[in-house]
């Protein structure tokens, strides 16, 4: 940035024409506004669809058997057929400084009937106590409550109580093949209905004590299929994944403990598409900012020939002419960024703490196989923070380049006498 005189000459020269001044830089602190508060939006998004696509049910992180993945064989159990101790297994996962809960699963499928209505279901065998640290699933109970531990209940989605027309308090057939090659049935009860936004989720899990499951499977205590944890920064999760890898393995247990992102690389692709669109974002705003500034350039080097001509006529050099023109625009990028910043800081603040609700106007959807409610959430995108008030100086640099260089050229001896 040049220095000396030619800074504070360049400052002043803004106070010439304060109108245009203040509408070019008003067009930079927009631009940064718009880069700002549209990446934080898009930001939002991301983190919406990622806390909903593994909060829901999947988790941040799982440990299961190496071989249980992508079959899911209801004998590839933690530990194998020996299996671990469980409660120390969790203990384990749930001590990562990243990791802020862990729960046990077990996995089945079969039939649950109830008179002559009979619905294909995915069981889900969790500890009712852990499992509401780590997913949500149990929390979007429509009616009813959880499932008790070491109680014959069980938790169904809307779409599988509608189809068997039941209801809490309601007793139904469960069956399910065991490992031991028998079919496992017994009668439970519904304990609660719940509705977690996703038809797939909602027509085909049902959820029941751990201990239930694992004697209607026929699986002892010792044998689980996953231990799932909840990461409060998703970002954390493939870190904490390699350290509990190493961790477990080296306790002699053949497992793979994997985060979200290998679970789920498409939110990973959508979420570096979304970066990506981001430097496009900036280019295109800075870049259409460009034009205004060169404007706002242009005008004010060629109201000011006549005093370019007798500073070179007074021995200015052109690096000095170049000099006093660039430090205009640096001052009027300042002027921009300040004012951008006093608009941007105050509404992303607002809008990440009281992010406006659209479910007046639509209801959830879903993306990515992850709901996403009509609420219209921000983060703060400080890459993008940065990378704006980068650019925004760099637009001024680059728009005010070609009219510094013209003004160095005048010829001072032609300019004063008029041609």
């Amino acid at each position: 940035m040049p220095g000396g005189p030619w800074w504070r000459i360049g400052w002043r020269n803004l106070g010439r024409n304060r109108r245009r001044s203040l509408i070019a830089a008003s067009m930079l602190a927009v631009g940064y506004f718009s880069c700002v508060a549209l990446m934080g939006w898009a930001d939002g998004l991301v983190a919406e669809m990622i806390g909903n696509g593994t909060g829901i049910l999947t988790g941040q992180l799982q440990i299961h058997a190496s071989d249980y993945l992508p079959d899911r064989s209801v004998y590839e159990t933690i530990g194998g057929r020996d299996g671990t101790n469980v409660r120390q297994l969790v203990e384990q996962v749930a001590a990562d400084p990243d990791v802020d809960a862990a729960a046990p699963r077990v996995y089945g499928g079969g039939l649950i009937s109830s008179g002559s209505a009979t619905a294909a279901a995915m069981f889900l065998g969790v500890d009712p106590d852990l499992e509401l640290h780590v997913s949500r699933i149990m929390n979007a109970l429509v009616s009813g409550e959880h499932p008790a531990a070491g109680a014959n209940e069980v938790l169904v989605g809307t779409e599988i109580a509608r189809t068997l027309g039941v209801s809490p308090g309601d007793e139904v057939v469960v069956v399910a093949p065991a490992i031991d090659g028998s079919l496992g049935n017994d009668l439970f009860v519904v304990s609660g209905v719940f509705e977690s936004g996703l038809a797939e989720l909602d027509r085909s899990f049902a959820l029941l004590p751990i201990d239930a499951l694992q004697a209607l499977m026929v699986l002892p205590p010792s044998r689980v299929h996953e231990i799932a944890a909840f990461v409060r920064d998703p970002w954390q999760a493939p870190a904490a994944a390699a350290r509990l890898d190493s961790l477990i393995r080296a306790r002699g247990l053949d497992v793979a403990a994997e985060s979200w992102t290998t679970i789920r690389p498409e939110m990973v692709e959508y979420a570096q598409l979304t970066q990506s669109f981001q430097w496009v974002l900036l280019l295109i705003v800075f870049g259409m900012a460009i034009f205004g500034v060169a404007n706002t350039m242009l005008m004010a080097t060629f109201e000011r020939r006549y005093e370019f001509a007798v500073l070179k006529a007074l021995g200015t050099t052109p690096s000095g002419i170049v000099g006093s023109v660039l430090s205009e625009a640096l001052a009027l990028g300042a002027i921009g960024l300040v004012g951008g910043a006093a608009v941007t800081f105050p509404i992303m603040v607002w809008w990440h703490l009281a992010p406006p609700d659209m479910s007046w106007l639509f209801g959830d959807f879903t993306m990515l196989g992850a709901l996403i409610r009509p609420v219209l959430r921000v983060e703060y995108p400080w890459t993008m923070t940065v990378g704006a008030a980068v650019a925004l100086f760099l637009t001024t640099v680059l728009a005010a380049l070609y009219p510094a260089l013209r003004s160095a050229r005048i010829p001072p001896a032609d300019t004063l006498a008029g041609r």
